[in-house]
């Protein structure tokens, strides 16, 4: 087997059956790809064959990650972007704060996928289009961790309903949770940032209808529009404060707000014919973006939209 490259960390185990002290011992060199360990071919086939080693994490393995030392709160992370998100950032070294509304329970798989690798996270209550409840979010998370590097603003919803015919109501709450909350709470994690004196990261799940048209979903659209110049502003203001501001725009990504659109077939079939990429986005590859955006590699990025769309900005028309 090849020498593993300079510098890369290695692990050492034993392949074999049930007393693996007494087997030959190999080296692996490990390649990190995407928060997995990846194994060289041959060791691959053995390790397949062998169910009783067990794979060991990154943490274990001792591979810098990107998001080694920081902390990060992900609104509305209990499922969907919001938890691919979390998962992403506890693979990467981050301590996660798991933002949620509603039972207690909400947030459990989200945290016990992260507990099962070793990572590090808690699970707060709070609606972000409540000021009280937001401050008390940034509180207690500095509480239980020292500090607040990244915040994620991922929490939204959405009806849809006929413009003329759309519930009061109903466009209140949708404003109140995808454009002031992100307000909120970026207000109170620049206020603790600043105060830190080291800097920041504020991302803002948006969307491709920031830019693009939906018909029936006005109240919606208007949200991310207003998202669109919040990040914009507020990156030119927090620049000084060596705080970055920016927005991911997902097209069409296979999560439970789309739960309509996948329950029927021929609307799915029309949605698809204008995405060039012709399939549903993933959770994880929108986590793998917010993670950039949330490294220092991303330290000279800021007030930008990054859509994540399969062409779908591209080529489509009103959906």
């Amino acid at each position: 087997m090849a020498e593993p490259a300079p510098n890369m960390p290695v692990w050492r185990i034993a392949l074999g059956g049930n007393n693996r002290q007494s087997q030959p011992v190999e080296t692996i060199a490990l390649t990190y790809l995407q928060g997995h360990a990846r194994f060289n071919g041959r060791i691959r086939q053995q390790f397949s064959r062998n169910k009783s080693v067990p794979l060991a994490s990154h943490h274990q393995l001792g591979i810098q990650m990107k998001l080694q030392n920081k902390v990060a709160i992900v609104t509305g992370a209990a499922t969907g972007i919001g938890q691919a998100i979390a998962i992403r950032f506890a693979r990467e070294g981050a301590s996660v704060v798991i933002d949620y509304v509603g039972n207690s329970s909400a947030a459990d798989q989200t945290m016990n996928e992260i507990k099962s690798f070793g990572g590090k996270s808690i699970a707060l209550a709070a609606d972000v289009s409540k000021p009280d409840q937001v401050q008390n979010l940034i509180d207690s998370t500095v509480k239980a961790f020292g500090r607040l590097d990244i915040v994620v603003n991922n929490a939204g919803i959405e009806t849809k309903h006929a413009f003329v015919d759309f519930p009061f109501d109903e466009m209140q709450k949708i404003l109140a949770v995808n454009l002031i909350g992100p307000f909120l709470v970026s207000q109170a994690a620049a206020r603790q940032m600043i105060k830190q004196g080291d800097g920041g990261r504020l991302i803002n799940i948006s969307s491709v209808h920031e830019d693009l048209p939906m018909p029936t979903n006005a109240p919606y659209c208007a949200s991310k529009g207003g998202l669109r110049m919040l990040a914009r502003t507020i990156a030119v203001e927090l620049a000084k404060d060596k705080i970055t501001v920016n927005n991911i725009g997902p097209g069409a990504v296979y999560t439970p707000i789309d739960a309509d659109i996948q329950a029927n077939p021929e609307l799915e079939k029309a949605l698809m014919a204008e995405i060039p990429l012709s399939r549903w986005g993933k959770p994880e590859e929108i986590a793998g973006l917010a993670t950039y955006l949330a490294s220092d590699e991303a330290g000279y990025v800021t007030g930008s939209t990054y859509f994540i769309d399969g062409g779908m900005m591209r080529q489509s028309g009103s959906l």
